[in-house]
């Protein structure tokens, strides 16, 4: 057995609806502009873009309950409701149509996002990194295991902000499906389990201030609720 020169950080996981077990988490990797409506309010051509991905620490997951604290060093935080796919398989280079047999299982989370932070980075030619992987930047539901809720393709996911609906879509309107994602994304690094893929958010995003109440979901998946600190 190894013996570290430091205590060993803890693993980061994520609770498992109806079951005392838990959900490993590996990396976190989350596809940028992958509704054509929310590419457009960002500025960008969704016919033109193949899909990209930007990556959270693994520990930047949380549980979409309780307090969310609001980070330090913004004055612009926005939400960004999106489906999260856990792995339970790895594998590179995968064929899409059988890109759906690596899911372990699905949840509802929130990208997070210092947004002004990213506009300066964005203008500076600079990584987003700290626009996007701070602490408590991935809340996350507790996930649904696809043996028991199959794999959701044509769904409402919506968030409300202070009982006002703020974003609302359909899994449908993903300009890449799940499938897609998936074997995009195992061509640029090899998957592994553990791995969470958040997979993009509808139109809508906005700005959030210390004291606001969230809900969201995917009907038919998870709902969340949460408050910011």
């Amino acid at each position: 057995m190894s013996s570290y020169v430091i205590q060993a950080p803890v693993q980061p996981s994520l609770g498992v609806a109806n079951s005392d077990q838990r959900f490993p988490i590996r990396r976190v990797f989350c596809v940028g502009r992958n509704y054509g409506a929310h590419a457009r309010e960002m500025g960008s051509d969704p016919n033109r873009e193949p899909p990209f991905f930007f990556t959270k620490p693994a520990d930047a997951v949380v549980p979409a309950s309780g307090a969310v604290p609001y980070p330090p060093a913004t004055q612009d935080l926005h939400h960004e409701v999106e489906l999260v796919v856990a792995l339970g398989a790895g594998g590179t280079d995968v064929d899409p149509a059988k890109a759906l047999e690596l899911v372990w299982g699905y949840g509802v989370g929130l990208d997070l996002t210092r947004r002004d932070l990213q506009a300066v980075a964005k203008d500076s030619g600079r990584p987003w990194d700290m626009a996007k992987g701070f602490d408590a930047s991935a809340p996350c539901s507790d996930l649904v295991p696809a043996s028991r809720l199959g794999h959701p393709q044509d769904a409402r996911i919506w968030l409300e902000v202070n009982g006002a609906v703020k974003q609302e879509g359909n899994l449908n309107e993903m300009i890449w499906p799940i499938p897609d994602v998936i074997a995009s994304l195992s061509r640029l690094v090899t998957l592994a389990p553990g791995d969470l893929i958040y997979t993009g958010t509808p139109a809508g995003v906005a700005a959030l201030k210390p004291g606001d109440q969230l809900r969201g979901g995917v009907d038919g998946v998870a709902e969340f609720a949460l408050s910011i600190a």
